[in-house]
């Protein structure tokens, strides 16, 4: 191990404390004085994890060498938790960079009077932080991304729900634009529910759907062949004047298929089809007329 090393396993081993309150003090400055004492466990984990790289490696080395993946690992940790809690990358790098000004000072205090192995030790202790801190903040950033997905994926299923309209009769009110990652997850939600319950229809309103295109069509004709597959039938509803208009202009087949106008006209159709009559009481439709009189 070079002396720049061994000064700075010195420090975390003889010294560990006061490097530790001199990062706090820095990380203070930082927050503008706010109490960090939540922030005590991870700095005190990630000198331990410095120190063991260190070891591991033999010198200030490249942070990717295998000798210090248990610091990447604690890097990582450390990205993803504050990701959750919402701090910014910026945020997350500078707790890292604040460790250099207390290596630093235990740094001078070694090398007193030896500038030349002080430089070369300061250079090295600097880019090894360096690219802690941009770990840190490639981490971070795939952390958000993995955040973003899992919701982008939660808001999809919320958007898409599938409602039991009547025995044996299901429905899916479509709201918003019908892109492929879409169609998957109502194709995917819609197939479970007629398994699970036995429903032989479906139906699709697309009443929310702002606008009709190929694109949307086609995938509405994989939603409704798999529907098919499934031994199950399909309505769409929804289909609107100016949605009428569209798919004859765009050339769009959907022959074969049955569509209907309002959600309340499919459900209609649907109750014919499985066998239910809906009537109103007499009593009903005396309250009715005589409200009408």
């Amino acid at each position: 191990m070079n002396p720049h090393s061994a000064a700075v396993e010195d420090l975390l081993v003889h010294h560990k404390e006061q490097v530790l309150s001199e990062w706090q003090a820095e990380l203070r400055t930082f927050a503008g004085g706010r109490d960090l004492h939540g922030d005590s466990r991870e700095t005190a984990e990630l000198l331990d994890a410095l120190l063991a790289g260190l070891r591991a490696s033999g010198g200030l080395s490249d942070l990717e060498a295998p000798g210090w993946s248990r610091l990447r690992d604690q890097l990582a940790r450390l990205s993803a938790s504050r990701a959750a809690q919402g701090s910014t990358a910026a945020d997350t790098s500078r707790f890292v960079l604040s460790l250099k000004k207390p290596l630093f000072g235990g740094l001078q205090r070694s090398f007193s009077g030896q500038p030349d192995l002080l430089i070369a030790a300061t250079w090295d202790v600097s880019t090894l932080l360096d690219a802690m801190a941009q770990h840190t903040v490639s981490t971070y950033q795939r952390s958000r991304e993995d955040i973003i997905a899992r919701q982008q994926q939660d808001l999809l299923e919320l958007s898409t729900p599938v409602v039991k309209l009547w025995e044996g009769v299901l429905a899916v009110p479509m709201i918003g634009t019908l892109d492929s990652g879409r169609t998957q997850v109502v194709m995917e939600a819609l197939l479970e529910r007629i398994v699970a319950t036995g429903s032989a229809l479906a139906i699709i309103d697309i009443t929310g759907v702002p606008t009709v295109d190929t694109l949307v069509a086609q995938h509405l004709m994989k939603t409704v062949t798999a529907i098919r597959l499934m031994g199950a039938d399909c309505i769409i509803s929804g289909i609107r004047p100016q949605i009428a208009q569209t798919i004859v202009h765009l050339g769009i087949d959907l022959e074969g298929i049955t569509t209907k106008a309002t959600l309340a006209d499919a459900l209609s159709l649907a109750l014919r089809r499985t066998g239910f009559v809906v009537s109103r009481s007499r009593a009903a439709a005396d309250a009715v007329s005589g409200r009408m009189d």
